[in-house]
């Protein structure tokens, strides 16, 4: 692996993942695109089962064939399958609909493909945030407004980032230069010392059209320092299993959340010089406490 970019374990096969010429939105990936790593090996076994195959239907049925390989469930125990968005019944919330039917409803787009990828690669966080949103609307309804409790889930659902950081003095540091956005810093160190993982699903769709300024939400896990030399799908079955227990302990917080120019991850952008990290609109520095008058 070299410094700072994030190579998928599995081989990369081009068969596996030729686009389809039927569901158009397949071909605008790019699967070597580093930030994809964490769902990449899901998404080859996924199209793999396409092979020729072109529609949005056949598309749904590997997603779920893969998740009956792999003996995925929901919070609830449900088996989890991928079904068409029609399925969803009216006047029904979307996350009630899987924790009530194990059924995920996916309609034909780039959004909830990745949705789907990221059900098949970090399952155990899939299942935690979809109880917490749908213990919240039994309780309180879905209402105008969603609540802090179900917008930190969906800020994680849709935006986050895992940054897997070593337990020790370097990443504390390192912990300690992202809140205070000492981005020289951080980024210099990032390579030896923790690694990232995209986990929300907007946040890869926005990626299929990168731009410099995209930022993650951010969650810090702590690891042993030995787990990040070890392989990628390793290191994603701790985290999924780690982050998965922290929230059936304590709802996630908008205040867990550390912001992260993507762009400035070593090895995920071209011409990543002094000049680059000198963009204030992206890099921005930390904010002047108020003073009060």
């Amino acid at each position: 692996m070299a410094d700072g970019v994030i190579s998928p374990e599995v081989g990369r096969s081009d068969a596996a993942i030729a686009p389809l010429s039927d569901v158009a939105f397949l071909t605008q990936i790019d699967w070597q695109r580093p930030w994809l790593a964490a769902v990449l090996p899901a998404a080859q076994e996924v199209l793999k089962i396409l092979g020729e195959t072109r529609s949005a239907s056949a598309m749904r049925e590997a997603l779920s064939a893969v998740a009956q390989r792999r003996a995925l469930c929901n919070r609830a125990g449900l088996p989890l399958e991928f079904v068409a968005q029609a399925c969803l019944p009216e006047n029904c919330a979307y996350e009630s609909f899987i924790f009530a039917q194990g059924q995920v409803p996916t309609r034909d787009n780039l959004h909830d493909f990745f949705n789907a990828l990221v059900w098949l690669s970090m399952p155990q966080i899939k299942q935690e945030l979809n109880r917490l949103q749908a213990a919240h609307i039994l309780q309180h309804g879905v209402g105008q407004v969603r609540g802090a409790l179900r917008d930190a889930a969906t800020l994680f659902d849709e935006n986050a980032a895992l940054l897997l950081l070593a337990d020790d003095e370097q990443g504390d540091a390192l912990a300690s230069a992202l809140r205070a956005h000492e981005w020289g810093s951080f980024f210099a160190h990032l390579p030896h010392s923790a690694r990232p993982y995209l986990f929300g699903h907007a946040l890869m769709e926005k990626l299929v059209n990168p731009y410099k300024a995209i930022t993650a939400h951010t969650w810090l896990l702590h690891v042993p320092r030995s787990l990040l030399d070890a392989p990628m799908l390793e290191q994603l079955a701790y985290c999924d299993t780690q982050i998965a227990r922290q929230l059936q302990q304590a709802a996630p917080s908008p205040v867990n959340f550390l912001p992260l120019p993507i762009a400035g991850i070593p090895g995920w952008w071209e011409g990543q010089d002094a000049q680059f990290y000198a963009d204030v609109q992206v890099f921005r520095p930390p904010r002047k406490p108020k003073i009060r008058s």
